[in-house]
């Protein structure tokens, strides 16, 4: 299934350049992984590393593409003034196993840094709500991520 979402993505339109906006899915969920990443205050090595890792290899990029999209998906986060515009571009673009698969590469950020913070959590949770994920999906990726995190501390209220 991870294969068909990866490949899934990386037939979304390209957009990124000079012109790239939210309206692109690749920048929505560029923007909305650079979201979770920042959620907590802090922006370590590790996380933008496996930010950059998530987003060259959903899109099959690499170089200055995949410089473009992190930067597209930094710019749009932070002149954003909500979730809902990312989150309404992938709820049209991604089907609901793409989607399920999407809140899996968010926890995947989430616990590059082998911790769980509660803004974090909260923010993996609106997303998942405003993509149409169910919880008991949500907690079963946050689960899968947290596995594969050696050292992975912190608490969910999922729990």
């Amino acid at each position: 299934m991870f294969e068909r979402v990866l490949s899934f993505l990386r037939d979304l339109p390209a957009g990124v350049g000079t012109h790239a906006s939210t309206d692109d899915p690749r920048v929505a969920a560029s923007a909305l992984l650079y979201h979770v990443m920042n959620a907590d205050g802090v922006r370590q090595d590790v996380e933008w590393e496996r930010f950059k890792a998530v987003l060259a290899e959903s899109y099959s990029i690499s170089g200055a593409e995949l410089e473009a999209l992190a930067a597209a998906g930094e710019r749009a986060d932070n002149e954003a003034i909500d979730l809902y515009a990312f989150t309404s571009v992938l709820k049209r673009h991604l089907d609901a196993d793409a989607r399920k698969a999407f809140i899996g590469l968010m926890w995947e950020i989430v616990y590059a840094d082998g911790e769980l913070h509660e803004l974090e959590d909260n923010t993996v949770w609106r997303v998942a709500e405003l993509i149409g994920v169910e919880r008991r999906d949500r907690v079963e990726a946050r689960r899968k991520a947290a596995a594969k995190a050696p050292g992975a501390t912190g608490t969910s209220s999922d729990e």
